[in-house]
C-alpha cells in the first residue's frame, strides 16, 4: 500500500521535476560552462578559461550592479520586516473584517511583476502620474520618480516594498498564531506588560520567521528583473543597474553569453555567501 502511494505521489511530482529540469537546473549546469568559454551566440564557443571571471573584478558597470543590489537589499529590508510585522500584529487580534484585510494584503503579491511594474510606472509618471497631481494640488513642485538619478533607485524600491509586503505579513502572521497562549497567559499573571510580552515571548519565538523573512528579501533582491525592467530598464545612467539587470542586458542585447553566464555565477556564489553569514549569525545570536 505504502509502495503504490510512493509511486502516485512520484507520478504527481513528475511533471514539476521535469519543468525543474529543464528550465531551472539544466541553464544552471550550462551556463556554469559557458562560462569559461568566448561566445556571442553566433559563433563557435571558443574555450577562455577564466578570463571571463577575471573581467568581473575590472568591469566597473559590474561593480555599480552589485553596489545597487546591495543599497536596494538596505532600502526595503527594514520595512518589509517592520511594516509586515506591524500588519501582522494588527491582523491578529480580534476585530471585525480581519480576514478581508488578510485578503487585501496579499493581492498585490500574485498579480504578475510586469504588471505591478507598469502600473506603477503610470503613477509615476512625470506629467500625468497621480502622485505628482496630488502634489501640484498641494502646491509642491513635480518628483521626477523615475528620471532622476537620486530618486529613481528609491522609488522602485518602494514599487517592491508594496509588492512583498503582504507575503512577509502572511509569513508573520503564521509565526503569531503558532506562539502557545499560554505563554502570553502566564506572562499576564506575572505581570508582565505588553511591551515587555512583545520583546520577551512574542520576538524570540519568531526568529525563525524573521530569518526566513531576510533569506526570502535577500533572494528577491538578487533576483530582481521584472519592476525594474518595466520601469527604468537600468537608469536613469546606471541608478537602478541591478546585477541581474546588467547580467540580461550583456547576454541578450550584447550577445556577450560567455561573460553573462560568469556574471549568473558570480551572482549565484555572492547569494550562497551571503545566506551562508546571515545563518552563522543567527547561530552566534542562539548560542549567546
Amino acid at each position: 500500500m505504502k509502495r503504490k502511494q510512493g509511486r502516485v505521489a512520484a507520478l504527481f511530482l513528475l511533471p514539476y521535476m521535469i519543468v525543474f529540469t529543464v528550465f531551472r537546473l539544466g541553464p544552471s549546469i550550462a551556463g556554469l560552462f559557458i562560462g569559461f568559454m568566448k561566445w556571442n551566440i553566433a559563433g563557435i564557443p571558443r574555450f577562455a578559461g577564466l578570463e571571463n571571471f577575471k573581467r568581473l573584478f575590472t568591469d566597473q558597470y559590474f561593480m555599480i550592479s552589485l553596489w545597487n543590489t546591495f543599497k536596494f537589499f538596505i532600502l526595503t529590508l527594514p520595512p518589509l520586516i517592520i511594516f509586515s510585522l506591524l500588519l501582522a500584529l494588527l491582523l491578529n487580534q480580534k476585530m471585525r473584517f480581519k480576514s478581508v484585510g488578510r485578503v487585501v494584503s496579499i493581492i498585490q503579491f500574485v498579480l504578475i511583476p510586469a504588471v505591478v511594474g507598469i502600473i506603477w510606472t503610470w503613477m509615476y509618471d512625470n506629467n500625468f502620474g497621480i502622485l505628482n497631481y496630488y502634489l501640484k494640488e498641494m502646491g509642491q513642485s513635480k518628483i521626477q520618480w523615475l528620471t532622476s538619478e537620486k530618486v529613481a533607485l528609491v522609488s522602485v524600491a518602494v514599487v517592491v516594498i508594496w509588492t512583498y509586503l503582504g507575503y512577509n505579513m502572511v509569513l508573520f502572521l503564521a509565526g503569531l498564531q503558532g506562539i502557545p497562549h499560554d505563554l502570553y497567559e502566564a506572562a499576564e499573571i506575572d505581570g508582565a506588560t505588553k511591551v515587555q510580552t512583545f520583546f520577551k515571548i512574542t520576538c524570540p519565538l519568531l526568529k525563525p520567521v524573521a530569518s526566513m523573512v531576510i533569506t526570502l528579501t535577500l533572494v528577491n533582491t538578487v533576483q530582481l528583473f521584472d519592476q525594474i525592467y518595466v520601469m527604468t530598464a537600468g537608469g536613469p545612467g546606471t541608478s537602478t543597474l541591478t546585477m541581474v539587470q546588467y547580467l540580461y542586458t550583456t547576454a541578450f542585447q550584447n550577445y556577450d553569453l560567455g561573460y553573462g553566464s560568469a556574471i549568473e555565477v558570480a551572482i549565484l556564489l555572492i547569494l550562497v555567501v551571503l545566506i551562508k553569514l546571515q545563518n552563522s549569525i543567527l547561530k552566534v545570536d542562539e548560542e549567546a
